[in-house]
């Protein structure tokens, strides 16, 4: 897929909001309650249709189908991959929640925090039912093709981030489980690829998980973490061209103070080992909209491209584009304007049943990514013409 050259591009992480019919029929699938699964069927299909048209009339260049089809970004894979079993209940609680207790107690009154209860892994991971993934190339591949987006991705969950949320009761070792799971999930990333789509891989394990499954452990013990997620995903990825993938990394799309986010800095010569070219990041929050700042420090390969997040998906606040175009125009600065694309924090609806951002609102966000990237474009090409 060869993308525009001549100006910055608008892009985001994924998720974006569905129906609330579609979210009633995802979570009665998800929670093996009865559903009618031809209705799902084709429900999905006319939401990536529209999910698709709204993005294209926004101004966004490079398009996902919102994870139409998705309850979550992670718990997807119990549908297509062998191994899960019965629940587990996670053990463990973002450190900056833990540290304010009356917080986090707000938000589980408020039923802003999720009632987390995977399936385990209990069984050999491997591939499974890739009915699920041919309805979504399908239904992307249509609705791509009457909007003709300048450029479209399809998510998939990481190893690493998998192994985060379902959690082991089956490998000896963390790091065995995630090597399983990155051979299991090689086939859905080739099949991506193949389907003439930017593949994007959801690896917020690498960050995330400092302050959440590795709290209370060193710092050593979270690299290597998330140096074995890395090797996983490059394993899975070897007959996929870099510039063919995208990966994304943050710190948890929670609305918590995240003052226990581990700064880039302490993993990204990890993040940027990994194979995918364009590098999707958070940049617009309170803890991170100074991360030009860092990055400016950190050697960052001549291959990357950076699509930081300059649209926060936590709040309701609407970003004006001016603030978008400063923001786009400092990681410019570091690397060129040609190593830079317009992105959002994260997804927009990350749990399909507990949106952050309220619907309409979502979409003036993009109408502001868009029209900021605009901005920058016009600021970028103008200097070198001067």
């Amino acid at each position: 897929m060869t993308l525009p050259a001549d100006r910055i591009l608008a892009t985001h992480v994924g998720s974006l909001p569905r129906p609330d019919d579609l979210i009633d029929l995802l979570v009665a699938r998800d929670r093996d309650r009865p559903y009618d699964a031809a209705l799902l069927e084709r429900r999905v299909a006319e939401s990536v249709t529209e999910i698709v048209r709204k993005q294209v009339k926004c101004g966004v260049d490079v398009v996902s189908d919102g994870e139409m089809s998705k309850i979550s970004y992670t718990n997807y894979v119990k549908h297509r991959l062998k191994g899960f079993g019965n629940p587990e209940p996670l053990r463990w609680m973002p450190s900056d929640l833990k540290a304010h207790p009356d917080y986090a107690a707000s938000m589980r009154a408020n039923a802003k925090l999720p009632n987390l209860d995977p399936p385990a892994c209990r069984a050999p991971i491997e591939p499974g039912d890739t009915g699920p993934l041919e309805t979504d190339l399908a239904n992307f591949r249509a609705a791509v093709d009457i909007a003709q987006p300048p450029g479209a991705f399809l998510n998939a969950a990481s190893p690493g981030v998998v192994a985060h949320f379902m959690p082991n009761a089956y490998y000896e070792t963390r790091d065995a489980y995630v090597l399983a799971l990155g051979e299991a999930l090689a086939g859905e990333y080739e099949a991506i690829h193949k389907a003439g789509f930017l593949l994007q891989i959801d690896c917020p394990d690498l960050a995330m998980i400092r302050h959440m499954e590795f709290a209370g452990r060193s710092l050593d013990e979270f690299r290597h973490a998330a140096e074995v997620g890395v090797e996983a995903l490059n394993h899975a990825t070897r007959n996929i061209p870099p510039e063919a993938m995208r990966m994304h990394i943050c710190w948890g799309n929670y609305p918590g103070p995240h003052t226990h986010d581990v700064p880039f800095a302490a993993m990204a010569d990890i993040v940027f080992r990994a194979r995918p070219a364009v590098v999707l990041f958070e940049g617009a929050n309170p803890q991170h909209g100074h991360q030009h700042e860092d990055l400016a420090d950190l050697p960052i390969p001549d291959g990357k491209i950076l699509a930081p997040g300059v649209i926060d998906t936590n709040t309701n606040h609407v970003e004006h584009p001016k603030l978008v175009a400063q923001r786009l125009c400092a990681y410019a600065d570091i690397v060129g304007r040609e190593r830079v694309q317009a992105g959002t924090d994260c997804g927009f609806s990350t749990l399909a049943s507990l949106p952050r951002v309220w619907p309409s609102i979502v979409w003036e966000k993009l109408r502001a990514l868009a029209d900021g990237a605009a901005l920058a474009t016009d600021r970028l090409w103008a200097r070198r013409a001067a």
